[in-house]
């Protein structure tokens, strides 16, 4: 099953295929933060590390999603750290920063980044949750679709919950366990093929 490049927009996520040979990118549930001619950027939403938040970043503890540690949002950049953020939606259902102001930069609804030199007491209580990524995945321009052509990718759609999930760990499986058959099966791919 090889998914159209017409998916491909900020806020959908990319499920990689168990067969996918680089480690970097093993049972991973990647997020598309930005996509066009020149490439694509996507952070990656199962890989938390083990330090809190509060230690580089202690003045966003307070809103962080648990587990309310830094992602590892993949292998390019490590010393970059891109906020995503769920934003309070206003009356008429858009975040209050949707305008682009304040350093927020909307993908899909009340969903988006947010410049982290963004005062924090003066954006938190347009926000309900962030999540923080050090580094990200990285595409040149064709890659991505060369990938998806080889079957690496599927390109399927986020729930609210994905990004901010409190648990990381099992998101690869539910992703796969909501789609409908036969990508549903996929969930159950063992670890090791050779263990069937």
């Amino acid at each position: 099953m090889v998914a159209s490049v017409e998916l491909l927009r900020p806020g959908r996520l990319l499920v990689a295929n168990p067969r996918l040979a680089d480690s970097n990118f093993e049972r991973t549930v990647v997020m598309l933060v930005a996509y066009g001619e020149e490439g694509a950027l996507g952070l990656i939403l199962n890989r938390p590390s083990d330090m809190a938040v509060s230690s580089p970043l202690p003045q966003w503890a307070h809103i962080a999603a648990e587990p309310a540690v830094m992602f590892l949002g993949g292998p390019v950049a490590h010393q970059a750290v891109i906020c995503l953020a769920r934003a309070v939606p206003s009356r008429g259902g858009k975040p209050p920063a949707g305008d682009g102001g304040g350093g927020w930069k909307e993908l899909d609804g009340d969903l988006g980044t947010l410049d982290l030199d963004s005062d924090p007491g003066a954006v938190s209580g347009q926000l309900s949750v962030i999540r923080l990524f050090a580094g990200y995945a990285g595409w040149a321009a064709g890659q991505l679709e060369g990938e998806m052509e080889a079957g690496a990718w599927w390109v399927l759609d986020a729930e609210p919950d994905d990004p901010f999930t409190a648990a990381p760990g099992s998101l690869w499986k539910r992703v796969l366990l909501r789609q409908a058959e036969p990508l549903r099966l996929v969930a159950f791919y063992p670890d090791n093929p050779a263990w069937n």
